[in-house]
């Protein structure tokens, strides 16, 4: 069997120092399994556990370890690891989390070298002033602070240089070794590592991208740009690349720090604000802050909050938010059977999974939470994502790391507010959305994003037709026609069709402002959406009916 290659001397070294390292935690039994023990001259077999199964409690520790040590793209997997305890489970979830970023800062003349060749001028050119100490130094890049010459403060990020070239060949060293693992030790294979690399390598290869954080931050601003307790710093494109990014400096504080401040902030108003936030992101914008922790949140003045880092972000589509929505609310409603049916019609859990038993195990999940406040069900969703990964239920990236966002700010509102309850900011968005969805102005919203398709069909259901009897007529398609019900089965097709014009001339006089107007719509389009709706109703219960018989 045919595992692939690594090409390059390059590669076969850092191949060797990775399974040194391995070695060097006790995995050099794992090394050995998947046929990799010989990529080490002269290494003798001597490991503490002689196999997989004999791996202990230090297990979590020692792979932090070990990805602590191999550098900046595995610190990277760690830390995003440490947002799946869905597919690694809590104990290595809750280890990898304390994985540290902080890295030795890169002489001043190697990053003034990389912003002269990023933005094609000199220092002196750009800036009125730089200054040469960092604000922060992580494995990617640095940050220093610096004045433009219309003299607005900015914070410049600066990636270090070869950073994008180790971390392309690292992640073509994991995906080799992802795939011997998947073959070679059957007992990982539920962990699907080739899947756990193709999803890290799309998401860092977007976190050393500055222009695509760029672009969030500028989607984040046009998303917020009504509300005034939400700030969003500057972007300059004009002083910004793949490889350097400039923003507004922010000069708030932390909440890391306002947590253990009492002057001059309102805690349980930001608790609130942050809060708030946080779900119009979910459930109104579809795009949130993936990674909302105490340090990368500021308090401005007058308790304005301000998000930093937009390098990670989850995007959660029309659909999807909806159905989070009533989702939550059965959480939030103790219903077992809303939830598992909620779960079966969102496509995250089907009929290959026992559902009798995952029912009764979420009901006793729910039971322990029953008859406490709401603000006090902290970990409960945690709990829910554990229950499932028992189950080997397969969660979308963007619900983990939506419920981990939920967890930060969770403790951080707590932090500031002992009394803090998110459900009372939460559970009113999410009604609102199930409302809207179900009703008219929702329906309208429906058929204006199904009109196109709507049209495409009518479009071409003639044509379709026209090329089915040319056909018959040649003597090409050969089929047995049962004339019983022909004549109720065409009155139906012709009911569908006049429904569907219907429908599509409502939604057109619906964009115009002509003629008698209720509540700001045409009347003549509110008549036509309503006869469709009867048609239509009447047209299902036909169907039904006959069904039944």
């Amino acid at each position: 069997m045919k595992l692939g290659k690594l090409d390059g001397n390059s590669n076969l070294r850092r191949l060797n120092e990775i399974i040194k390292v391995l070695s060097k935690y006790e995995f050099g039994y794992i090394t050995e399994k998947i046929n990799l023990k010989n990529k080490i001259p002269f290494k003798s077999h001597s490991y503490q556990y002689e196999s997989i199964e004999e791996l202990d409690a230090t297990i979590p520790l020692r792979l932090r370890l070990v990805l602590q040590e191999l550098g900046t793209t595995y610190i990277k997997l760690g830390q995003a690891l440490s947002t799946r305890p869905d597919l690694i489970g809590d104990d290595i979830s809750n280890e990898f989390s304390k994985m540290q970023d902080d890295n030795p800062p890169v002489a001043y003349e190697t990053i003034k070298s990389v912003l002269e060749t990023e933005l094609g001028d000199s220092l002196d050119n750009i800036f009125l002033e730089f200054n040469k100490e960092p604000l922060g130094s992580a494995s990617i890049g640095q940050v220093h602070s610096a004045v433009l010459k219309n003299r607005n403060k900015v914070a410049v990020k600066i990636q270090k240089p070869g950073v994008d070239v180790l971390i392309k060949e690292d992640i073509s060293i994991m995906r080799f070794l992802a795939k011997r693992i998947d073959n070679y030790i059957p007992q990982f294979r539920n962990y699907n590592f080739p899947g756990i690399v193709d999803e890290f390598e799309r998401s860092i290869l977007k976190e050393i991208d500055y222009n695509q954080e760029a672009m969030n931050i500028t989607r984040f601003d046009y998303n917020f740009k009504e509300d005034e307790t939400v700030y969003v710093p500057a972007v300059y494109k004009e002083y910004s690349t793949s490889k350097v990014l400039t923003m507004e400096l922010i000069e708030g504080k932390k909440v890391a720090d306002v947590i253990n401040t009492d002057e001059g902030f309102d805690k349980p108003l930001i608790a609130k604000r942050g809060v708030e936030s946080f779900f119009k992101q979910v459930l109104i914008h579809g795009f949130f802050h993936a990674d909302p922790h105490p340090a990368n949140i500021y308090v401005l003045d007058d308790n304005i909050i301000c998000f930093l880092d937009y390098g990670m972000m989850g995007i959660l589509d029309k659909e999807f938010r909806e159905n989070l929505a009533e989702l939550i609310i059965y959480f939030m409603e103790n219903s077992v059977k809303g939830m598992i049916n909620q779960l079966i019609y969102m496509g995250i859990i089907n009929e290959s999974i026992d559902i009798k038993s995952f029912k009764y195990e979420l009901t006793d999940l729910m039971y322990r939470y029953y008859g406490i406040g709401l603000n006090e069900m902290h970990g409960g969703m945690n709990d829910l994502i554990s229950l499932m990964r028992k189950y080997k239920i397969h969660l979308p990236r963007e619900f983990v790391l939506l419920a981990r966002g939920i967890g930060m700010l969770e403790d951080t509102g707590l932090n500031l507010d002992p009394s803090f309850n998110p459900v009372e900011t939460f559970k009113p968005m999410a009604l609102k959305v199930i409302q809207k969805r179900i009703s008219p102005l929702g329906f309208m919203d429906f058929v204006k994003d199904n009109l196109f398709e709507v049209e495409h069909l009518i479009k071409t259901l003639p044509r379709s037709v026209s090329k089915t009897l040319y056909r018959l007529e040649e003597g090409k398609i050969s089929i047995e026609i049962e004339h019983k019900d022909l004549e109720r089965i065409s009155n139906k097709v012709s009911t569908a069709l006049i429904i569907a014009a219907l429908l599509i001339g409502s939604s057109l006089i619906m964009q115009t402002d002509k003629g008698i107007l209720i509540l700001g719509f045409p009347f003549l389009g509110i008549i036509g959406f309503i006869i469709s709706m009867i048609l239509g109703l009447n047209l299902v219960l036909s169907i039904l009916r006959h069904r039944e018989l």
